[in-house]
């Protein structure tokens, strides 16, 4: 029966059934059909099971980063940090992306989410594209792939819900992407340079004098200061043991409101009620979720899925590395179909037990997940991040593909291989700080 529920719940996402409902009927399937001798299982058992995974402190860490990234996308917060990142890089041909792909860094440190960082800085970013006379084409692809370092440096709200599923310390999760997140960023900057270095189209600020640039340094830097302080606050506060992470995200929020309304001035107080309302509506659909999926790993474990999946694996190969490469195309499949949150809620309680029993490192794990999902948010047929940059940036999906694919070769892909197959790369500082083992 477990077969069963497993195409109805496939099948009711690729025909485009809400998530929570599709997880929903994956579950009455099995509540009435499960177990050995298919007399299902006790709904009154799986109802109070949910509510108590769904009791846990680290879910409101997801709601406020949630609100800090819709603050800081009204309160022309992120547009001082690219006016900062410009005065390094703006003299260069290919420079205009250099800052792009940097501000979707620094953005993604704090709001930790793709969309909100696409919408916020490709905003700002592809007027200044247009201006530069970057093909948009190429402007929206390399906008989309950098938006995704939002789920690589942390906070990250996929990691989050990770840790949640797994039980694993929040911390050690954001510590193990920030490897493979800075690698992504000099390559998306590195590959965006040399695309771009024989398009004639493309011009340039005048080259500054090291004088100049420091003037300009000294103007922009004490208008970014706030600006530039959250991550410091909000990163620092998290890694050196100040704060919890939900304990940064909220402060995160009571930062990001005076900053909008009195320092920037680009927040009302309409503007801010506006997006706590639409923050509580995209909560609410993600705890909805959480709650449907809490259940249905439950009858999944106790139908033996992970089980079923390993003997499937073993079938094939023993090597555990050839297993690894086989759930990296199973991520990759699954993330074509559906959306980040959604892959690792449904994924994690299958594939955790597996890597558990192969001996990998579920730290190690945690970067594999998030480099799989990013890379699944910009590959079709689902791809919402690269629609998104093309509806943001004017462009058609036919003028984005090539260059998209562009940089899924020659950026992620290498990054997924080095995630998976040098675990000393994402191990390195959760082992430094916090002591995990090799």
């Amino acid at each position: 029966m477990i077969y069963v529920a497993l195409i109805i719940l496939i099948s009711a996402l690729v025909i485009g059934v809400p998530v929570p409902v599709s997880f929903m009927a994956s579950c009455a399937w099995l509540i009435f059909f499960g177990g050995p001798n298919m007399e299902g299982y006790q709904a009154t058992q799986l109802l109070p099971y949910g509510f108590t995974q769904m009791n846990s402190v680290s879910l409101i860490a997801i709601a406020m980063f949630i609100l800090a990234g819709g603050i800081m996308e009204r309160g022309r917060i992120a547009e001082k940090l690219i006016d900062m990142v410009d005065v390094f890089v703006g003299h260069i041909k290919g420079g205009l992306g250099i800052v792009g792909t940097v501000s979707c860094a620094v953005f993604g440190s704090i709001c930790g989410a793709a969309c909100a960082t696409l919408s916020c800085i490709g905003a700002i970013m592809f007027p200044r594209f247009k201006q530069g006379g970057y093909p948009m084409g190429h402007a929206c692809a390399l906008m989309a792939n950098a938006s995704l370092l939002g789920l690589l440096i942390p906070p990250n709200a996929t990691l989050i819900i990770f840790a949640w599923i797994s039980g694993i310390s929040v911390l050690a999760c954001f510590l193990s992407t920030i490897g493979p997140g800075i690698v992504t960023t000099i390559l998306i900057s590195a590959v965006n340079v040399w695309m771009l270095r024989d398009n004639k189209q493309v011009f340039v600020t005048k080259k500054r004098t090291g004088a100049e640039r420091l003037k300009m340094f000294r103007e922009r830097g004490r208008l970014a200061i706030p600006a530039l302080f959250m991550p410091v606050m909000v990163l620092g506060g998290i890694y050196g043991g100040i704060m919890t992470t939900t304990e940064a995200s909220a402060l995160a929020v009571l930062y990001c409101i005076p900053i909008g309304l009195f320092v920037y001035k680009g927040l009302t107080w309409k503007t801010l009620y506006l997006i706590v309302v639409e923050c509580s509506i995209t909560t609410g659909v993600i705890m909805v979720m959480l709650y449907s999926v809490s259940m249905l790993s439950r009858l999944y474990i106790l139908e033996d899925l992970p089980g079923k999946v390993l003997y499937l694996f073993y079938s094939i190969s023993t090597n555990k590395w050839v297993i690894m490469f086989m759930i990296n195309i199973f991520l990759v499949l699954m993330g074509m179909l559906m959306d980040d949150i959604s892959v690792v809620v449904l994924t994690t309680p299958i594939l955790l037990p597996i890597i558990m029993e192969l001996g990998i490192n579920p730290v190690h794990y945690a970067a594999v997940v998030g480099v799989n999902t990013a890379l699944g948010c910009i590959t079709p047929p689902a791809a919402p991040v690269l629609y998104l940059s093309g509806r943001v940036g004017g462009a058609s999906i036919n003028e984005i593909m090539k260059p998209a694919l562009t940089f899924m070769v020659l950026c992620w892909i290498p990054v997924l291989l080095v995630t998976a197959y040098i675990p000393k790369l994402v191990l390195f500082l959760p082992h430094l700080i916090l002591g995990i083992p090799w």
